[in-house]
């Protein structure tokens, strides 16, 4: 299907199924948009009833059409759509849009109907859009099968949505702007086609620099990864994905499953994939402009323009919460600072030009900083006064000729409505962006920003490290023979063991005179927990015991925990008490856990552990794989990195130890696949060493556990 691509996006012949003589009809208006967008290929409209339609002859049916067709596009009722492409299948033509509706996106029969035309378009091997579908432009191929109103301008933005009414409102945004696009798809019910083969295609085609999309889901997540880790190197792709609430989300048993939801698994795919997330059509519009007209800064540092010092103030501060920075001038520029604007001026980055400034003071600060060798990208900030305000169109017109040499990004602010319009619309109309107010323009640069360094990073190895595989699958075949859901710590030791996971010493004892004589060979002191099947949290039922230093205190806890736990569950199995040697002194808690998601397999997540895990949800996110460098960025995320670091002259905790848990973490996942869920909680970590202190695994059910 992937090969007849070309033929759905540049076909030569088209096939129209429901051409319509009704003006108000779909088959009808595609027809005329293909007309008035001037398709070059031949259009064979398909009708029983009519002879003529819009000026061309009608064939009856799809049997008496000329043999090659390259594209059909399909307009007429769910049932006949489905046999359409039945015969269009057997004519041999390569590509085919469905725009009717009715299918899986009602349910029941049109469910089924949709697995039909899926099986058809399979074993003729189609290229098949939709259905309930737009269909699709392409500009430079003077191609329209939507049956929206309007023909955007030829450009280098591809947009593609799963909502077809989202697809119009970017098609007029972009007329009202006067802005161009290269292409638009509707995906409808992506019953073929989906986001990743829109994707792999865009990546390829020469008239695409930016590709944007709105989706509601992802069809195969490790190959849209894969797919867009390889475009994103060449071209930005920005997305909007929604439905990002927790509502009608399955319920997960452990701290994990609990605060890993969908959203944040989507959000780290994305980053992983050097994907761009869009939060709302506003900001898709800002960064669509800027990604489209200027080139990429090549590093940081951005030097502010202004002729008031107020909103250069104001943009120097968002410039310091950003990623970005404000360039330290070299001398030299400095120099020629000097030389051409008046005493008065601020010489230092945000340079103020004075409210008194022209056009051509304006134009001649730009000169010199464009030779800057510390300035990346420059922001022109303009306040309407009574100086500057007869000379805006002059000055926009004067920009627009310097930036057709200049290698830079030039972002322009010009703060007002009435006298600033005619500049801001001579800047938009030759690819400058222009904005009302600082703060988008400085986002937008920051994305640009952030995008650059992603295209200038090497890819890394994944480390994999020792373990023995034949003992960890062993334990989880046990579970699964026995239908056990959990296996809980007492149970999981042999986990720890085959991973070379470190921990404390740990054994179990079934009596208490056992636990006294395990914690005298251990050695003092130790920590005794609650050991059942059936017990997930040992917190819950105050299963937990620590500094014990005695056999007595270990004999008293031993009874203390176990009378508790039948007390408090009565129908859980005591096996009996682990005993823990004791952590040492100024140990910190994390927690390194995993949750198997739908789409894009396992989520590592790591933060600050213990019971505090859920309340202060203070965490970070990864997708397996891990590199030791995805390893680091997770600790570095989390707002607690500092306690880890080292606070008010505490030693640095060991990251090194953490990476190498976190790792090793994202390995079990890949290696065990019937485990849904997974956490090491504690972990507890000092400047010498970080321990396993207790582990849970969740066994799924068919590989789905909820």
């Amino acid at each position: 299907m992937k090969q007849n691509l070309e033929y759905l996006f540049s076909p030569k012949s088209i096939a129209i199924i429901g051409a319509s003589s009704h003006p108000e009809k779909i088959g009808h208006i595609v027809l005329q948009n293909l007309q008035e967008m001037n398709f070059k290929g031949e259009i064979y409209p398909v009708n029983p009833k009519a002879k003529t339609i819009l000026g061309l002859p009608v064939f009856s049916d799809i049997k008496s059409l000329p043999k090659k067709i390259d594209l059909a596009v399909i307009t007429v009722p769910r049932g006949l759509a489905v046999k359409s492409v039945e015969e269009l299948g057997e004519k041999g033509v390569k590509a085919v849009i469905v725009i009717s509706a009715g299918f899986k996106e009602i349910g029941g029969k049109g469910y089924h109907q949709e697995q039909k035309l899926i099986e058809i378009a399979k074993k003729y091997n189609i290229a098949l859009l939709g259905p309930n579908c737009l269909g699709l432009i392409n500009t430079h191929a003077n191609l329209n099968t939507t049956f929206a109103t309007g023909i955007p301008n030829k450009g280098n933005i591809s947009f593609f949505s799963q909502s077809g009414a989202l697809c119009v409102a970017i098609l007029d945004w972009a007329l009202g702007e006067n802005i161009g696009f290269s292409k638009f798809i509707s995906l409808g019910n992506k019953a073929i086609l989906d986001e990743t083969d829109m994707i792999e295609y865009l990546g390829k085609d020469p008239k695409t620099k930016v590709i944007l999309g709105y989706i509601e889901n992802v069809c195969s997540g490790e190959k849209f990864i894969q797919t867009a880790k390889k475009v994103t190197r060449n071209k930005p792709i920005l997305l909007i994905k929604s439905g990002r609430t927790a509502a009608g989300a399955r319920a997960a048993s452990s701290h994990t499953g609990a605060i890993a939801g969908s959203d944040k698994a989507y959000s780290t795919a994305f980053s992983k994939a050097g994907i761009i997330r869009v939060f709302d059509v506003e900001t898709l519009f800002n960064l669509a402009l800027a990604f489209s007209t200027q080139p990429l800064p090549q590093g940081p540092n951005l030097t502010i323009i202004t002729n008031s010092g107020g909103p250069g103030i104001m943009a120097a501060d968002i410039c310091e919460n950003s990623k970005l920075q404000m360039t330290r001038l070299s001398a030299e520029t400095i120099q020629k600072l000097k030389q051409i604007l008046p005493g008065y001026a601020a010489l230092y980055n945000p340079i103020d030009i004075i409210g008194d400034a022209d056009a051509k003071r304006y134009l001649d600060t730009i000169d010199v900083i464009v030779d800057d060798p510390n300035t990346h990208a420059i922001l022109v900030l303009l306040s309407p006064t009574s100086a500057i305000a007869p000379q805006i169109t002059e000055l926009a017109k004067g920009i627009v000729k310097k930036c057709k040499n200049i290698p830079k990004p030039i972002f322009c602010v010009f703060m007002g409505k009435h006298h600033v319009k005619k500049g801001q619309k001579i800047l938009l109309d030759n690819n400058i962006p222009c904005y009302l107010f600082p703060e988008p323009a400085i986002r937008s640069l920051e994305t640009m920003y952030k995008h650059w360094e992603w295209t200038k990073k090497d890819e890394i190895k994944i480390e994999i490290p020792k373990r023995n595989l034949e003992l960890a699958k062993k334990v989880i075949n046990e579970a699964i023979v026995t239908k056990q859901r959990e296996i809980v710590e007492f149970q999981a030791l042999k986990i720890l063991q085959a991973y070379n996971l470190p921990h404390p010493k740990t054994k179990l004892a079934r009596s208490s005179n056992e636990a006294m004589h395990i914690a005298e060979e251990i050695g003092f002191p130790v920590v005794l927990k609650i050991a059942s099947p059936s017990i997930s949290h040992k917190t819950d039922v105050k299963g937990v015991i620590i500094n014990l230093n005695s056999p007595k205190e270990v004999k008293n806890a031993f009874l203390e925990i176990t009378s508790r736990a039948q007390r408090l569950r009565p129908e859980a199995h005591i096996t009996g008490c682990l005993v823990q040697k004791m952590a040492p002194k100024g140990c910190k808690e994390v927690i390194v856990g995993f949750k198997r998601d739908d789409q894009f397999g396992p989520l590592i997540m790591f933060g600050l552990g213990g019971i505090y895990v859920e309340i202060l949800k203070d965490i970070s996110f990864g997708l397996a794989p891990l590199t030791r460098d995805d390893a680091q960025n997770m600790i570095r995320q989390i707002k607690s990195y500092l306690l880890l670091k080292g606070f008010r002259g505490e030693p640095p905790v060991n990251f090194k130890a953490i990476e190498d848990i976190i790792l090793i973490m994202s390995q079990l996942s890949l290696d065990l696949p019937e485990v849904f869920e997974a956490e090491f909680n504690p972990v507890l970590v000092n400047d010498k060493e970080a321990l396993v202190a207790d582990v849970r695994l969740i066994i799924s059910a068919n590989d789905v556990f909820y």
